[in-house]
Order: C-alpha cells, then sequence, then structure tokens
C-alpha cells in the first residue's frame, strides 16, 4: 500500500489535550474561536480524525502565530498537520490560500497588483458566489466566506505597493 492510502493511528499524530477546558477561547493562544460546523470539519481533518470532529462545539482558532487550527471547548486541540489543506491565515510561505473555491492565492494578488496596480479577485469571487458556484462552507476551513480574508490581503500588498 502506498503512504498517500496509510491510515495513521491517532498516537502518530499530533492531537493534543490541553489546559482550559470549557472556553471558547483557544487554549494555546487565549484568541475567541469561530464556531464551524461538522460539514467542514470532516472535510478538513486527516482520516484518523472523521470519528473525533463528529462531536459539535469545534472552534477554529484565527490567530496567525497559533499552530492550532480547531480546538474544542473539552481540551481536544486540532493541529496544522491534523488538517488536509494549508490554512492561509496560518501560513508564510507561498503558496498562501486564500480562496479554497477558486484557488485564489496571496501570489496572485502580488502578481495582479504589480502588473496592474489593482485587483479584481475580491469582485471575480463576489460574481461566482452570486452565480451560486462557492462551497466555502466546505472547502474553507474557516467553514464561511473567503472574501474577507481576500479583502484584507489585497489591502495588506497594495500598503505594501505604495511603500
Amino acid at each position: 500500500m502506498s503512504d498517500c492510502c496509510s491510515i495513521k493511528s491517532p498516537a502518530e499524530t499530533t492531537l493534543a489535550k490541553t489546559a482550559k477546558v470549557g472556553s471558547n477561547n483557544c487554549p494555546e493562544c487565549g484568541q475567541p474561536g469561530k464556531s464551524v460546523e461538522t460539514k467542514t470539519l470532516k472535510q478538513m481533518v486527516q482520516p484518523w480524525h472523521l470519528e473525533l470532529v463528529n462531536k459539535p462545539g469545534f472552534r477554529f482558532c484565527r490567530s496567525a502565530n497559533c499552530d492550532v487550527v480547531y480546538f474544542h471547548p473539552d481540551g481536544d486541540c486540532l493541529r496544522k498537520p491534523d488538517v488536509r489543506v494549508r490554512v492561509g491565515l496560518k501560513e508564510t510561505q507561498d503558496p498562501v490560500p486564500l480562496c479554497y473555491c477558486f484557488g485564489f492565492s496571496e501570489a496572485m494578488v502580488v502578481d495582479e497588483i504589480r502588473d496592474t496596480g489593482k485587483c479584481t479577485i475580491p469582485q471575480r469571487i463576489t460574481a461566482e458566489v452570486k452565480a451560486g458556484n462557492c462551497a466555502c462552507e466546505i472547502r474553507n476551513p474557516q467553514g464561511s466566506c473567503c472574501l474577507g480574508n481576500v479583502q484584507a490581503a489585497v489591502k495588506r500588498v497594495m500598503e505594501r505597493a505604495r511603500a
């Protein structure tokens, strides 16, 4: 069997129980977490964590400097290696994903601004959303629309370009 199809046991992963049980704040960085639906978690986590994420109540940690991606008030934490995709808010090396439905990255924002002085990616995503072509609740690790993250990236890149 190839490595791509092998299933690791939970003992081989970075799943960790943490202190501060019962809090809606990330037990590692202390920032408030955003509620995430089970259907999002099932798409995001490595296969050996599927049973764990069946319980409701997991939250997404938005802190860029924290290795925790999802946590549960009972103390369970899922870290970057425990998810199937790169979490854009927690990445610094290219490609930094911004839009999981249409494949836009921060490098694409940088390239467009460098080449044209503006960025049309938010408008392109908006058009796709209006056309019913998004699935953010399943494809985005946050379980919600990426437009806020995309617009923040555009603003950040524009400010750097002006400096």
